[in-house]
């Protein structure tokens, strides 16, 4: 494999447009999939429906989003990234407004299926597109600002979703990003620079093959997976902790951490996505994946604590568990050619919502809840996250043993393709 992947030539500032585009697009895929779990007492009473049909309707975005990455992986790079994008986002911008118009459970979950569908393809784009239009040199603060709609979302999803639930209803929330969808496709179509993706004489087949037995691409997969999974373990159970064992009120105190959260990451990400861009990736994955274990050990015994307190754990963790993705997303990116990189990311995202997902139900088994409904097996389930934070590191040296570039903020890249400005 090369050492460096190739890239299109933009000027600076159609850089800055076309990021700020890709991270709109990603910002409603995440808040799509966030904006359901302060739903879940409204849902619940009007669909009359248990807890457990509940949680069908959350895991079926995930689940979607994972099938048709992989499937995806075999055709995308059979066609242009803006065009792929543009109609992917436009069946997911549909889909949520048949969210906000179902009449019925069933409906609703089929809603989410097909918005899964689109979204999870939908953002395995944006992340290849970063990668076609960014070199590899400034990728880490590109990929830091897309990142940045990991954080957004998350201090929009949860109060948002409260709070237009409870003034007009659970359709509101899906209304408002299907208005959303609507306004960043026709942004996206004019600032989305006109790249020649496309891979000539493509055979799904062998593409795929070629995809899923490089050694590279399986290592970087790797670290994928237990990127997401290291904080998939823990992330559910945030704010029920919160709850049941920390004492906060859902209706005020919970969204102060939540707004605390990603006000203190929304600052610290482009600093992070900076370093990525100076100093070794992988030294800097380690970096921030030792502050998560650190936040996650103390976070998973925090006892009754003041709104303050509460506040300070979630931006610590918050920090530090987005500031991982910036060094090791970048790694990942830089580990694919152009020509395999539609598949790659899609593949990656398929395998990212697989592990979110086994993330999730493997958490369950150490969590139990008392009469009284505090939370118990927490600790424990901190010590599970901290063995993949670890094994997040190690995988991530593998990777940067078997293709060194992948790590480095420097290194020479093939010449860029130049388009239009």
């Amino acid at each position: 494999m090369s050492s460096l992947v190739q890239h299109h030539s933009l000027s600076p500032h159609r850089e800055r447009i076309t990021l700020l585009a890709l991270g709109a697009v990603q910002f409603t895929h995440i808040l799509d999939f966030m904006i359901m779990m302060p739903l879940g007492g409204q849902l619940m009473t009007v669909f009359n429906i248990t807890p457990a049909q509940f949680t069908h309707l959350v895991a079926s975005y995930g689940l979607a989003a994972a099938i048709s990455g992989f499937a995806g992986g075999f055709v995308l790079d059979r066609f242009d990234r803006k065009r792929s994008l543009l109609t992917l986002y436009t069946g997911f911008g549909i889909a949520t407004l048949a969210c906000a118009l179902a009449p019925t459970h069933h409906a609703l979950l089929i809603a989410r299926l097909v918005a899964g569908a689109f979204g999870g393809l939908a953002g395995s784009m944006v992340t290849a597109m970063v990668g076609d239009v960014i070199p590899p040199e400034r990728r880490g603060r590109a990929m830091a600002l897309v990142a940045a709609a990991f954080p957004l979302a998350s201090v929009l999803g949860v109060p948002a979703g409260l709070v237009l639930a409870g003034r007009f209803g659970w359709h509101a929330p899906f209304f408002l990003l299907a208005a959303c969808a609507a306004v960043n496709l026709v942004l996206a179509s004019i600032a989305l620079p006109p790249i020649r993706t496309a891979v000539h004489d493509h055979q799904p087949i062998r593409q795929m093959r070629e995809i899923l037995s490089h050694r590279i691409h399986l290592r970087a997969f790797a670290v994928g997976a237990v990127l997401v999974m290291a904080g998939g373990l823990v992330i559910p159970f945030i704010a029920p902790s919160f709850i049941a064992n920390v004492g906060l009120d859902e209706t005020v105190q919970l969204p102060i951490t939540y707004l605390v959260g990603g006000i203190a990451t929304a600052v610290t990400t482009p600093i992070v996505g900076w370093l990525s861009d100076r100093m070794d990736r992988l030294r800097l994955l380690a970096i921030m994946s030792g502050g998560a274990i650190l936040v996650v050990f103390f976070i998973t015994r925090l006892g009754p604590a003041s709104v303050a307190t509460a506040s300070i754990m979630m931006a610590l963790f918050m920090i530090t568990m987005s500031g991982r993705f910036a060094p090791a997303m970048t790694m990942i990116t830089n580990a694919v050619d152009a020509r395999y990189r539609g598949g790659f990311m899609s593949v990656n995202a398929a395998l990212q919502q697989a592990a979110s997902g086994g993330a999730n139900v493997l958490a369950g088994i150490f969590v139990t809840r008392d009469p009284s409904g505090h939370l118990h097996g927490l600790p424990v389930l901190g010590y599970v996250s901290v063995a993949f934070f670890f094994l997040t590191v190690v995988l991530a040296a593998r990777l940067r043993a078997a293709a060194p570039h992948v790590a480095s903020p420097t290194g020479v890249a093939r010449a860029p393709i130049e388009i239009a400005a």
